[in-house]
């Protein structure tokens, strides 16, 4: 008999563990589970997901007929959940909104999904939580809790509470006194899918003239491309030819748009937008930067590396496990603008440049889908 899964995401696209939910749900044995999705946003979409998952939304934005009064209904029906959720205990909005009984109950992401998970009134399900921040840094999900004690009394619901780095870890320690049932599980990465996306062609892409860098990844003040446009400037200003593609969208994006025209970069950053498939402009650049703030353990970094793509990153949780403490397999940099752009003049030295190439592709060959995957199902 297959074992009932429930898993609960606040979203199912658009960044880093939205793009690891989908190599999930891809590699789930579906001989094995019968997974229930719930999603507190609805997705615009479901093409490209399995068909054996089924996929229910908490907060929706419309109804089967699309017309003004199901849309007046589907309005008034989201803001009455959103009080409930508001205003009373997880228990109560879980009793309302989630249907089933399941062997094991998963909240995929910090925030909402955990809140949301901890109210199960199934005392006979195994309960997981997984976290991808690091909350001494960055801890977002406070907006999804009344208080901060909701919080750390929803993570004492779980059975298992599973961090993607050891600065995750050390962090939900830290926030939550959950050592007894805190562990380590790196992101499944489907390192062939990649590798095959990348060699697309793409038609009319610029010849390139400049040292090319390249970033993935959503337009928010967490990925810290504020300041990587600046160093562009500053670069040129000291005579280094360089560019930069940014490739992801995002609340942001008039932001940066507004910096590349103050520091007249037009030439040299290049906005691309969201791509369904960031790997195939990879191969037109030299080196991947990470500009960001904060991380829990970054995808975009691991796909860079199972590319062969030399990086440059700030010092975010989840690096020294992908890159080695003493930036073996990439240049780790201190969290700041002038360091990362120190690293950045670094690595357009051709010798050094070519070392972290072959760097690149020993650490990025060490990334195992089936490996991953067998320590993720063991848990379930």
């Amino acid at each position: 008999m297959k074992k009932k899964l429930l898993i609960v995401a606040n979203n199912i696209s658009g960044g880093g563990a939205e793009k690891v939910f989908h190599t999930l749900m891809d590699n789930l044995n579906s001989s094995k589970y019968d997974i229930t999705v719930y999603v507190v946003h609805e997705p615009d979409s479901l093409a490209g997901w399995p068909e054996t998952i089924k996929f229910k939304s908490i907060f929706r934005h419309r109804i089967s007929k699309n017309t003004f009064l199901n849309t007046l209904l589907c309005k008034f029906i989201n803001k009455i959940k959103l009080l409930i959720y508001n205003q009373f205990s997880p228990r109560v909005f879980y009793r309302l909104n989630i249907r089933g009984k399941y062997d094991t109950e998963i909240a995929f992401i910090e925030g909402y999904a955990t809140r949301i998970v901890s109210g199960s009134n199934n005392s006979k399900s195994k309960k997981i939580a997984w976290c991808h921040i690091d909350f001494l840094v960055n801890h977002w999900s406070l907006i999804s809790y009344r208080y901060k004690a909701e919080e750390t009394k929803a993570y004492s619901c779980f059975n298992s509470v599973m961090a993607v780095s050891e600065n995750v870890k050390k962090s939900i320690d830290t926030m939550f006194g959950i050592q007894d049932r805190s562990k380590v599980i790196h992101n499944p990465i489907d390192s062939d899918f990649i590798i095959k996306s990348s060699e697309k062609e793409l038609p009319e892409i610029p010849k390139q003239s400049r040292f090319r860098f390249v970033t993935v990844g959503r337009l928010v003040d967490q990925k810290g491309y504020d300041r990587l446009i600046p160093i562009i400037a500053k670069m040129r200003d000291e005579g280094y030819d360089t560019e930069l593609w940014i490739i992801g969208d995002g609340g942001d994006k008039a932001k940066l748009a507004g910096l590349i025209e103050e520091y007249n970069l037009k030439e040299e950053v290049i906005l691309h937008g969201f791509q369904s498939n960031p790997y195939s402009f990879f191969k037109y650049c030299d080196a991947f930067v990470c500009s960001s703030r904060s991380e829990g353990y970054s995808t975009a970094v691991t796909e860079a590396l199972i590319l062969g793509m030399p990086v440059v990153t700030t010092n975010c949780s989840g690096m020294d496990e992908l890159l080695g403490a003493d930036s073996q397999y990439g240049i780790i940099t201190a969290n700041n603008e002038n360091a990362l752009k120190n690293g950045m003049i670094k690595i357009t030295n051709p010798e050094i440049l070519n070392h972290y190439k072959q760097k690149a592709l020993e650490r990025g060959s060490q990334f195992c889908l089936k490996s991953l995957m067998y320590d993720i199902e063991r848990e379930l």
